[in-house]
């Protein structure tokens, strides 16, 4: 256990805010975790739980304890001819992750691949890129109780996952901290090619279909339209893509026929937030020290010395203006804390 008092959050969010805590603590086991847990309950102090920052907008300094994982082991649970089961530490990076289950030959992580932050927000924030959730591959997920510090274990349908969501998210929120996630991955070769670029950019480059290859590709595309947070600081995708329901779709398409979207089961269809973004003219909008990325407008960035009011100004702006547009609520995907 590693604890540090009065310590500067600068390096633990992504959007670079100078803010800092009381004190920072960082655990190696689930011993660690729940002793920690049973000071802070006795002491009744509050406390907040992190990644590595990158989904986070800090307001103010954190009066209270902040806690990081650094459980980070990989171990095989079951294995069979199809698939094989791997419970992942939640301190874990996630693109390590990713890399390691490309690198055994194991498919079903490799769409998610470049996407920031750790195993323990995966199942949190239900994350997703190209075609794919993290609910697709999750088989479970082990957390601990902050309140009596009991151990639990969530299948996969007890998660209440859907886009972007989780019951960590939402009706479990701050009652429990994730240790571990199970994901079940396949030993059989499946592509998801066809959200996106992707398979444009494979035959643009004369590749193969392989894991290795579909990986640096969505690596490839996220470099080039994603600024790289230790140059400019940001959370990445700051707004959810919206989904709405068929009547709003048909009023919207026939008014802007090249509009992009998904279908998302029988009854809703999903808008591009980057797009809406774009048509209401913030692609490379800047104010103060605050910005809108010029390539992926769904990326607010900090142009250097921003604080959180710049930030959730610009963003209520956006949201106003796209819903002024479109008659759309774009949310943010960002937790202000």
């Amino acid at each position: 256990m590693i604890v540090y008092d009065n310590y500067s959050l600068l390096s633990r969010n992504t959007f670079g805010i100078d803010v800092k805590a009381d004190k920072f603590v960082e655990y190696e086991s689930v011993d660690e975790l729940t002793s920690i847990l049973q000071e802070i309950k006795k002491d009744n102090n509050p406390f907040l739980h992190i990644g590595e920052g990158s989904n986070l907008l800090f307001s103010q300094d954190f009066h209270g304890t902040i806690l990081h994982s650094l459980i980070k082991d990989i171990t095989i649970t079951e294995e069979s001819d199809c698939s094989v089961d791997l419970k992942v530490g939640a301190g874990a990076n996630w693109d390590d992750f990713v890399q390691y289950s490309v690198s055994k030959g194991l498919y079903g992580a490799e769409n998610l691949s470049y996407i920031p932050g750790e195993v323990g927000a995966s199942a949190v924030q239900n994350i997703g890129a190209y075609g794919r959730e993290a609910k697709d591959i999750i088989l479970n997920v082990e957390a601990i109780d902050v309140l009596s510090g009991e151990k639990r274990i969530f299948s996969n349908q007890e998660c209440n996952y859907s886009y972007r969501h989780s019951i960590f998210k939402k009706e479990l929120k701050n009652r429990y901290i994730i240790t571990y996630v199970t994901y079940r991955l396949s030993k059989i070769a499946a592509f998801d090619l066809d959200y996106g670029n992707v398979r444009r950019e494979l035959d643009i480059a004369g590749c193969d279909v392989t894991l290795k290859n579909v990986r640096n590709t969505i690596i490839k595309i996220r470099r080039e339209k994603l600024p790289d947070p230790k140059e400019l600081g940001n959370a990445g995708s700051f707004f959810m893509n919206p989904v709405v329901g068929n009547n709003k779709f048909n009023e919207l398409i026939e008014k802007y026929p090249s509009m992009p979207y998904y279908k998302m089961g029988e009854d809703g269809m999903k808008i591009p937030a980057a797009w809406l973004i774009d048509q209401c003219g913030f692609k490379g909008y800047k104010t103060g020290n605050v910005g809108v990325h010029h390539i992926q407008p769904l990326v607010l960035v900090n142009l250097g010395g921003a604080d959180s009011r710049e930030v959730m100004a610009l963003a209520e702006k956006i949201v106003e203006s796209v819903f002024d547009k479109f008659g759309i609520k774009i949310v943010p995907e960002v937790n202000y804390i």
